[in-house]
């Protein structure tokens, strides 16, 4: 159940060794992702964690924003052992509820299986996808 875990957008409640070997080991996006780099990227955004009873992080989100006009949702996991209690749907709400306190007008993001989570937070396909275009520097 949800109130076994807290949402936080607290530094002190990130793990940086649990979220480098979620997202180095087991995501899709960023498998390989070097420790200094995750750490790097850490530094350079907000954060977000949910937490259970006993503190240990079970969630991680972070969103990189100018904190006045965009924001990038990225690096969303929830631990796999941890899955279908709800987390996701904490994690999301408060991520959004947290960014809706700046004046920033959009919010995106990239997924490949999680299309039905974030639709429930207002979320939907680009309106025009022609418009967006990426620049792979790898």
């Amino acid at each position: 159940m949800t109130d076994e875990y807290r949402f936080s957008a607290d530094l002190i409640d990130i793990d940086r060794e649990r979220v480098h070997a979620w997202l180095s080991e087991q995501s899709y996006w960023a498998a390989g992702r070097a420790r200094e780099v995750q750490d790097a990227a850490i530094d350079a955004s907000r954060n977000y964690a949910v937490v259970d009873g006993d503190g240990r992080q079970v969630a991680y989100a972070r969103v990189v924003t100018d904190a006045v006009t965009f924001a990038w949702l990225c690096d969303v996991f929830v631990d796999q052992d941890e899955r279908g209690h709800g987390i996701g749907k904490l994690l999301i709400e408060g991520v959004v509820a947290d960014i809706e306190r700046m004046s920033v007008t959009r919010i995106l993001l990239a997924t490949a299986d999680a299309h039905g989570l974030y639709a429930q937070y207002g979320f939907a396909p680009s309106e025009d996808p022609t418009r967006y275009m990426i620049r792979p520097m790898v």
